[in-house]
């Protein structure tokens, strides 16, 4: 690991039956091989998951039942993809949850993996860190950045996507090692991303909501976010009693 301009990555990106990355079967998978100069390689398969495709992901990523029949199993496919990524630093946008996929179907397949101690950068990560997008979807940052849209690939059009924003996210930073320490400490988000308030500042959101949300099952950035707005409001209270002598009478 050196400069990151310098290094060189692996950017994959799985479509799934859904969003489970235990019970969900992989459907495409794209990845490519690049430093900051230009893709060294790159591959890309549709799978047979062999089970139908449920209707609402179809309207997602466009892959039909009938694109899959016929397609290798992911049996038969993922030594390669597992090669392929071998090592390397992964790139990709919320990417912990293609490797949980691919770390699944490899145990389905009675194969030892080490995905899920990969080493990897999370680009929807690292957009909260940028911070400058209205939203941190990856066509929002493709808007946002200028990049044109390649066609109507699917996972290997977000990969090359994906690697463009990666290297527009990266430019603070020296080394890649710079980014990886960065990452292991939770951001603070501008405004809740889901749920009633989303879109909205933590600020303007009440406090037993922000209580709840607190105590749940949330990434480490948002349950970071939320702890913090209520220490703020816990020290303000103090404030406004300490500077108000007759606030207990």
């Amino acid at each position: 690991m050196g400069l990151v301009n310098k290094d060189t990555f692996i950017c994959f990106d799985c479509e799934a039956t859904g969003l489970d990355p235990q019970k969900d079967r992989v459907i495409e998978i794209a990845a490519a091989k690049f430093t900051f100069d230009e893709i060294l390689d790159s591959q890309e398969d549709l799978i047979n998951p062999g089970i139908p495709i449920p209707q609402h992901t179809i309207e997602i990523h466009h892959i039909t039942d009938e694109m899959v029949q016929g397609k290798p199993t992911i049996n038969e496919m993922i030594k390669k993809y597992l090669s392929f990524i071998g090592d390397h630093i992964v790139i990709g946008h919320g990417i912990p949850f293609d490797l949980m996929l691919l770390d699944s179907e490899a145990k389905r397949c009675n194969l030892a993996s080490n995905l899920m101690n990969q080493k990897y950068l999370d680009t929807l990560r690292m957009a909260r860190l940028y911070g400058e997008s209205p939203t941190n979807s990856l066509e929002s940052l493709r808007k946002h950045f200028n990049i044109l849209a390649h066609g109507a690939h699917r996972a290997m059009n977000d990969v090359v996507v994906n690697i463009e924003v990666f290297k527009y996210l990266s430019q603070k930073f020296k080394t890649t090692e710079e980014i990886l320490k960065r990452m292991e400490k939770p951001i603070a988000l501008k405004l809740m991303p889901l749920g009633k308030h989303k879109g909205r500042p933590f600020r303007e959101i009440p406090v037993e909501y922000l209580r709840w949300a607190a105590h749940q099952d949330f990434d480490q950035d948002l349950l970071f976010s939320l702890r913090s707005e209520l220490k703020k409001r816990k020290q303000g209270n103090l404030f406004s009693q300490a500077s108000n002598p007759f606030s207990n009478l």
